[in-house]
């Protein structure tokens, strides 16, 4: 099948429902997703959004607190944008039916994490994320320029090089015409489009345990990457400190950093606390410094996990406050009122991702990228709490303003051929993707996590060049699947993660190894 849209959109979390929101007004909108369009990165952030809504806060304070958790690497022009537009952003999504928690006096019921001189985090429970993409797809679903396709896998963007152009990373203009979609049928649709949005979430699943879920495989770096475009700072890889040690469940289940907030402590298994040898925000230390401590501490003690203790908070407030985790934790045992919860950490965020300026754009023309996939220079070499979403919501409707400005001037490109499938004859064993997956999380988790070494990344890099060697071949022979397809990015960012860590030459942030000390 061939169509053409105005805005095409791959991804259907925060970032691509509230730019699809935007330039529906506009243009016909085509928002791409390769499981429902509920299943996002976005469903799962229980903490919140970050913004300044009261005082005493102030957007200094925030500016501040996000640029020092960013260990020197913000871009200090895009933090100022981000937080002195937080305010009206999140009175969008709460046009949009949003719900935070109130407190009796009916305002906000701000919460802090980690890293935050203020009470500055909007919530809904533990649940926030998934509250916000209620809100957006519900108002998605009903507008009638958008078109939601759900099971449609995004293989490739479309370039100069379909049009048997070579194309190189020094190519002047690369400009992108839209993409190949694979459908549930198992056929490969060509979409073009005047403009395209890259909103593809995470890449987790590059390692063993993360709380993200299944969907987080990198696809919209790797696609951008495999294109040309510019990627960078792909080595700051922010491991949550507190997900839920229950080894035979994935995703791992986070424990939000507003447990901490409200007052949990982190505390060895035998109970005593530990953060203060680290940090003097002991248990409220940005989460670089946090999850480094707790690494350190099970490999001091030989445990496989710590503990948070809640023991001492008011009942009542605890459950009230966080009933999903209360539920969670309860359903394996656990009464977080009476009993210490058992927590490691887990690969949760990639700071760095598809390069973009303060309006979204990315290295190749006429493709925007927002969200956990981008790179726009806010996070830095650490991700401040809360921040994501924050990131997410800003960014896609400065990356709406620019789409709609070029829709008028934009055409399609009619030279864009069909998908070439001739030469696939195989039906890939599952077995060889399902090792071959377990082989790239056990040589990321063991050799790229929250601590590395020069010889560690060695290792890991030659033993990545065999399984991506066979992996390729393996795609050039296959029938194409989402599970072949999503096995090629987790290889492809797993490389840029390898690479991008052996060029630095220091510890910064999520970023560190013992050949270079701090």
């Amino acid at each position: 099948m061939r169509k053409k849209v105005d805005f095409l959109v791959i991804g259907s979390g925060i970032a691509g429902l509230s730019y699809a929101l935007k330039v529906a007004e506009h243009g016909k909108v085509c928002v791409v997703t390769k499981s429902t369009a509920a299943e996002t990165n976005t469903r799962y952030a229980q903490g919140g959004i970050a913004a300044v809504l009261y005082t005493p806060d102030t957007y200094e304070k925030h500016i501040k607190d996000t640029i020092e958790a960013g260990a020197g690497l913000c871009d200090e022009k895009i933090v100022r944008i981000a937080i002195t537009e937080s305010t009206e952003r999140v009175q969008e999504l709460i046009d949009w039916g949003t719900h935070f928690d109130k407190d009796k006096s009916g305002r906000y019921d701000l919460a802090r994490e980690g890293g935050h001189s203020e009470y500055r985090v909007l919530h809904f429970k533990d649940k926030t994320g998934s509250e916000i993409q209620r809100a957006l797809l519900e108002k998605a679903i009903q507008h009638p320029n958008i078109e939601i396709l759900e099971h449609h896998f995004a293989i490739e963007l479309i370039t100069q090089h379909h049009l048997g152009i070579k194309v190189t990373k020094d190519t002047p203009d690369i400009e992108c015409y839209g993409a190949y979609i694979l459908n549930p049928s198992g056929k490969v649709d060509t979409v073009l489009s005047k403009t395209t949005l890259i909103a593809t979430g995470g890449a987790g699943n590059v390692y063993s345990t993360t709380t993200n879920p299944g969907v987080a495989t990198g696809d919209g770096v790797s696609m951008v990457y495999r294109a040309k475009g510019r990627v960078e700072n792909m080595e700051f890889i922010q491991f949550h400190p507190t997900s839920l040690y229950n080894p035979d469940e994935k995703p791992s289940f986070l424990i939000t950093e507003a447990l901490r907030g409200f007052g949990a402590i982190l505390k060895t298994a035998g109970g005593n606390e530990f953060m203060e040898k680290y940090d003097k925000r002991k248990s409220l230390a940005p989460r670089d410094i946090v999850a480094r401590a707790i690494d350190n501490e099970m490999k001091i003690s030989g445990d496989d996990f710590v503990c948070l203790d809640c023991r001492h908070l008011n009942k009542n407030e605890l459950i009230n406050h966080f009933p999903n985790i209360y539920a969670k934790c309860l359903s394996i045992g656990i009464d977080i009122t009476k009993d210490m919860i058992p927590v490691v950490p887990a690969a949760h965020y990639i700071c760095g991702g598809i390069k973009t300026d303060e309006y979204g754009n990315t290295s190749i023309k006429n493709l925007y990228a927002v969200g956990e996939c981008s790179s726009t220079g806010l996070h830095g070499a650490n991700r401040l709490a809360s921040n994501s979403l924050l990131e997410a919501i800003v960014f896609s409707h400065r990356a709406s303003v620019e789409a709609v400005k070029k829709i008028s001037s934009a055409d399609y490109c009619e030279k864009v051929p069909e998908w070439n499938s001739e030469g696939t004859v195989l039906n890939e064993e599952m077995v060889l993707i399902t090792q071959t997956l377990k082989e790239l999380q056990f040589i990321m988790t063991n050799y790229i996590g929250i601590v590395r070494s020069n010889l560690r990344l060695k290792r890991a890099l030659d033993r990545l060049e065999i399984i991506y060697r066979e992996t390729e071949d393996l795609y050039i022979k296959s029938i194409l699947t989402p599970r072949l397809c999503e096995l090629r990015n987790l290889i492809n960012c797993a490389y840029i993660i390898i690479k991008s860590a052996m060029k630095r030459k220091e510890s910064r942030g999520l970023h560190y190894s013992l050949d270079f000390p701090e």
